[in-house]
């Protein structure tokens, strides 16, 4: 079956961090350029994180330099999004997407319904709460 699967969401404090994974089964995610995205309730989707399949580019969204960190284990067919210092305002359900003909910031700023990347992941909650 082809899909992404994401995982690590959850409740953590403010301050505190989370590593998402974003899996891949049924095809070669180093193919892809892959991004995570996220939605809180009655906000916009938003751009998190994208990066290359090959060049090592790299975009963050303005909200998160410095605090995430995007990464990618070919051998794994996983990505991944280190998040520390998080804040109640990162709280929001977290998706990855993978696309095969794109760029990192056209990725990650010009966002569109998640069944028009070529995949993309059911989500995962990442809470920030006291």
């Amino acid at each position: 079956q082809l899909q992404l699967v994401e995982s690590g969401g959850g409740l953590v404090q403010p301050g505190g961090s989370l590593r998402l994974s974003c899996a891949a089964s049924g095809f070669p995610l180093d193919l892809y350029a892959v991004g995570w995205f996220r939605q809180a309730p009655g906000k916009a989707r938003e751009g998190v994180s994208c990066i290359s399949s090959s060049d090592g580019r790299i975009y963050y969204g303005d909200s998160v330099k410095g605090r995430f960190t995007i990464s990618r284990d070919d051998a794994k067919n996983t990505v991944y999004l280190q998040m520390n210092s998080l804040k109640p305002e990162d709280t929001a359900v977290y998706y990855c997407a993978a696309d095969r003909v794109t760029t990192v910031r056209v990725m990650c700023t010009m966002t569109r319904p998640p069944n028009e990347h070529d995949y993309w992941g059911q989500g995962t909650q990442v809470a920030v709460s006291s």
